[in-house]
């Protein structure tokens, strides 16, 4: 929504404003209330005083440049009349706004060249970007319109002269007034939240807020930075804005811009200048500029670059000069704070600044020696210094700065290779940085050791240092990083929250006390074999890939051991450790992944939640007793042997692929899932303790466990809850404990139990067992078509059932005989009969509940015969690839919506009646496309055709199959890209 906004204030507007029916104007007790308390009668209407809308007869706009709106230029000289009138602490403003938004833009366009209102003037995003604006004018066009005088008013930038007449009147289109009352004082609240480039955008609103955008108060800063602005536009800025405190100004006229600056801007407290040549002028009238404090240059020549340049200011109290070239300099600051000549190219540098407490001369590569240190000792206040990459730096230098300066507390002299702190004393000194320090060795830490204060120590790169022992109070942070000849590390620090130590090949001992440390990271110390810890607060340890620790770490982390807060330990892939064993009751979390070498693992921990294992592929024996692990995966340990679980909060437990498993201990009274698969040496007797122990288990899978055996299915009866039980691949001969025992089963999987014979399922169809089975999985068995027939006869409960692989089985036919629907009948097959008493009869057959039927791979499967008198409305899924002599598939199913016959080679009959049918995969089958489009044709549904590799499908059958089936989506052809 487009804002035009208006200001009317005058007796003449409230008189057209009763002509045209306008809302009332307001006071400024209607916004802000009223303080008389004697006065509590109001009107129904009050509460609708701040915002009044009104829908008048609308006028049309021209778009062809020229105002035709009446209404328009009324208003325009309505806001005319208002700018001469106004009373300055009661400023409205009207806002009409154009719900269409051609209106307004047919309006602004009418107006293009008026004034700097207009939308010609564009957006101000350039302000803080590019230089130039797109149409070419310079940045000082945003604060010129900002300032223009009566000259450009607002009546002129609403609407041109128009050329319209009171017939325009009746063409204007649903125009909706918003009246606000805005003061003054408001509008300077609200744009003091406004940076310069939304400040620019405001000034084109309206001459109110083009007024109040430019109040000098938002304007105390001027950015000049890279601006292509004249010298006439920057002294009309500089008059215009006489109260700014801080400029920036850089560019290839630097040095006439920052003169007029400083002549003109008495009140400048910040200067900013970069990239560009300062004359020695400059300096001599910084004096002038009397409130200075704040002088930054950057990346200038300051004069001609080899004659001597001095700073003398009463006032200033920071100075920066960052990477400026000059021979010499000299600063005379008596109220200077900070100093800064960071990568400055120059020779000599003479300070007579007694209170300057801050110096940073790094990377002054070309200053001497003898010229910092008579820098620092002329500043006896000095706090901070920092000469890091100053090459020529040398202990004699460090010894005076130290004797002047006797409150410095910060200092970094990295990259100093010269500097070794002998005889150097700074009791103060709370920060000490010494990178890449080549004459730092272990006799430094001796003069490192009288800074009692000391709190910050960095050491990278210290290539010549091999070991650090200190006893510090103070410290608190300790970095070491890439000392390569760095090999023992004692601290004794009770404040130490902090420390780095990486990439120190030659580490081998660490001895720390500390009561403050948290964490401690010492990852690939590949030499560390002893450590040594009283650490009371320590609660993050990460030592992984220190391939040198031994066993005998586990006695620092376990109870007694000087860490009694540990919560997380890490010592994955530490190769050397063999045995591991920990009794700590605060230990949390452990990993030990990828330690090969661990046989013997032996945690009491009863706060252990977590535990990684993966890679210890030797362990041969485990203990956890006790422990407080919810879950445990001890399958990725092929050689466990030995197992001991005593976990009162365990609910599931994988040993799955420990096939050397003979002897387990487990007392978990929460455990629902047990995973015991291809476990072979796991006996009868260990699973009747199990589940002794164990009542509460729910899923219980003993895949490939061929020693389980009628024994071990008796122990089942002490699990009441057991819902799901995988017995595959075992050589079990007599279902009969668990046809007892467990009546809540849900899901029996018996797959290539090759042993069963046929009438070992009998008490499931004969004699009622399991009531609650709802999948049963006989894939890969030896029962012959009968025990298979009866038993889906029978079982009309089930709702999976998966035949997989059945040699067997042989015609699924589900048709009618004698009256009576046969579930799975034999060969001979008679049609429904019409009578009376046969349709009783089929309404009388209980619904099967199927839904989903898998019979992948049964060779001798050649017909597949499912009318709709077999009751199966709940099927969903079939699934009959791979069955390669099936012929003929005939299904009635009104449900089905997924059906799979890939890899089918024989079939050449397919008879569908699925109107829900969404998917059907026909995948290298030998079926010609007319059995194909009949088949889809009934297939109201059908969205996915798979006819890949079909030999008899042709890609020109691809248009008939959609003719034929107007809802397929999807048709996958290996001829076609369809």
């Amino acid at each position: 929504m487009k804002l035009w906004c208006c200001l009317c204030f005058t007796e003449e507007d409230e008189e057209e404003r009763l002509g045209r029916n306008l809302p009332k104007p307001m006071k400024e007790e209607d916004i802000f209330g009223n303080d008389d308390d004697g006065n509590d009668e109001r009107n129904d209407d009050d509460d609708d005083k701040f915002w009044t809308t009104e829908t008048f007869p609308a006028r049309s706009l021209r778009s062809d440049g020229e105002s035709s709106s009446a209404a328009a230029a009324a208003c325009s000289e309505t806001a005319a009349a208002a700018g001469e009138s106004r009373d300055s602490s009661h400023k409205r403003a009207k806002f009409y706004a154009y719900f269409e938004e051609r209106h307004f833009s047919t309006l602004a366009s009418s107006n293009a060249g008026k004034c700097g209102a207009s939308n010609e003037y564009g957006d101000y995003e350039y302000i803080k970007g590019s230089p130039l604006r797109p149409n070419g004018e310079t940045c000082y066009d945003a604060f010129a319109l900002m300032g223009a005088g009566e000259e450009s008013s607002f009546d002129s930038s609403i609407v041109r002269d128009g050329e319209g007449d009171d017939s325009d009147v009746s063409k204007v289109e649903d125009v909706e007034v918003v009246r606000m009352d805005l003061t003054d004082d408001l509008l300077h609240m609200v744009f003091s939240f406004l940076d310069h480039p939304n400040l620019c955008k405001a000034a084109r609103v309206c001459k109110q807020w083009r007024a109040a955008s430019a109040h000098e108060d938002f304007w105390k800063s001027l950015n000049f930075e890279d601006r292509n602005i004249s010298e006439e536009q920057f002294e009309d800025m500089c008059r215009r804005y006489p109260n700014a405190t801080a400029m920036s100004i850089s560019g290839s006229n630097l040095n006439l811009l920052v003169m007029k600056a400083i002549s003109s801007l008495r009140n400048l407290e910040v200067l900013t200048l970069g990239r560009g040549q300062i004359v020695d002028t400059f300096f001599h009238a910084l004096a002038d500029c009397s409130m200075l404090k704040k002088l930054n240059i950057n990346d200038s020549t300051l004069g001609n670059g080899i004659q001597e340049i001095t700073i003398n200011h009463d006032r200033l109290c920071h100075l920066q000069l960052t990477k400026c070239r000059v021979m010499r300099i000299a600063v005379r600051c008596p109220q200077l704070e900070t100093m800064s000549l960071k990568r400055s190219n120059m020779a000599q540098v003479v300070l007579n600044c007694p209170l300057l407490h801050e110096l940073d001369i790094g990377s002054c590569h070309k200053l001497p020696d003898a010229a910092i240190r008579a820098a620092a000792t002329s500043c006896p206040q000095l706090v901070s210094l920092d000469m890091s990459n100053c090459s020529c730096v040398s202990d004699e230098t460090l010894r005076e700065i130290a004797l002047s300066c006797a409150n410095l507390s910060f200092l970094d002299a990295s990259y100093c290779p010269n500097i070794s702190l002998e005889s150097v004393r700074l009791p103060m000194l709370t920060v000490l940085k010494l990178h890449s320090c080549e004459g730092i060795t272990s006799a430094s830490m001796a003069a490192i050791a009288h800074s009692y204060m000391l709190e910050v120590l960095e050491l990278d790169n210290c290539s010549l240092l091999t070991s650090v022992s200190l006893d510090l109070p103070h410290l608190q942070t300790i970095r070491l990083v890439h000392c390569r000849k760095f090999a023992d590390l004692n601290l004794r620090t009770m404040i130490l929250s902090s420390i780095l130590v990486s990439n120190c090949p030659a580490l081998h001992r660490i001895n720390i006390t500390s009561n403050s440390l948290q964490k401690l990271a010492l990852q690939k110390q590949d030499s560390l074999t002893t450590l040594a810890l009283q650490c009371q607060s320590l609660q993050e340890v990460d030592l992984s890939e220190c391939e040198s620790l031994t066993n005998s770490i586990c006695g620092v982390f376990s109870d007694g051991g000087g860490c009694p807060m540990l919560k997380s330990l890490v010592l994955d892939n530490c190769e050397s450790l063999t045995s591991v064993r920990f009794i700590s009751t605060s230990l949390v979390s452990l990993s030990l992944g990828g330690c090969r070498a661990i046989t013997t693992l032996e945690l009491t921990c009863p706060n252990l939640e977590k535990v990684i294992l993966d890679g210890c592929d030797h362990l041969e024996r485990a203990s956890f007793c006790p422990v407080g692990l919810r879950s445990l995966n001890l399958g990725i340990c092929p050689k466990l042997n030995i197992l001991s679980i005593e976990a009162m909060f365990m609910v599931s437990l994988e040993l799955k692929g420990c096939g050397v498993l003979s002897e387990a201990s487990l007392n978990c009274p929460l455990l629902t899932s047990l995973d015991a698969s291809f476990c072979s040496q796991l006996t009868d007797e260990c699973l009747s303790a199990t589940t002794a122990s164990c009542p509460l288990i729910e899923s219980l899978i003993l895949m490939s466990c061929p020693s389980i055996g009628l024994d071990g299915l008796c122990s089942l009866r002490w699990l009441p809850n057991l819902t799901l039980l995988d017995l595959s691949y075992t050589f079990l001969v007599n279902l009969q404990p668990v046809f007892e025992s467990c009546s809540q089963l849900k899901v029996l999987k018996l797959q290539a139990c090759k042993y069963l014979t046929d009438s070992s399922l009998e008490p499931l169809y004969k004699g009622g067992a399991l009531p609650a089975l709802q999948e049963l999985d006989l894939s890969y068995g030896t029962l012959c078509q009968s025990a298979i027939e009866e038993l889906l006869s029978c079982c009309t409960h089930l709702t999976r059932v998966s035949l997989n692989g059945c040699v067997n089985m042989h015609d699924l036919n589900w048709g009618c005989s004698r009256g009576h629907i046969a579930e799975l009948p034999g060969v001979n097959v008679l049609s429904i009969g019409s009578s009376h008493e046969n349709v009783h009869e089929l309404s009388e057959q209980p619904t099967r509940l199927l839904q989903n039927l898998n019979c992948v791979g049964c060779p001798n499967i050649r017909k597949v015969f499912i009318p709709l008198a077999a009751h199966c409305s709940h099927l969903l899924y079939l699934n009959l690839s791979l069955s390669a002599n099936l012929k003929e598939v005939d299904v009635t199913c009104l449900n089905l919506c997924w059906l799979n016959l890939s890899n089918c080679l024989s079939v050449e009959v397919l008879k569908l009646e699925s109107p829900r049918l969404t998917s059907l995969f026909l995948q290298s089958c030998n079926i010609d496309e007319e059995a194909v489009e009949a088949a889809v044709s009934k297939c109201t549904m059908l969205e996915t055709l798979d006819v890949r590799f079909c030999p008899k499908i042709s890609s020109t059958s691809m248009g008939r199959l959609r003719a034929a089936c107007s809802s397929l989506k999807r048709i996958f052809s290996s001829l076609s890209n369809s």
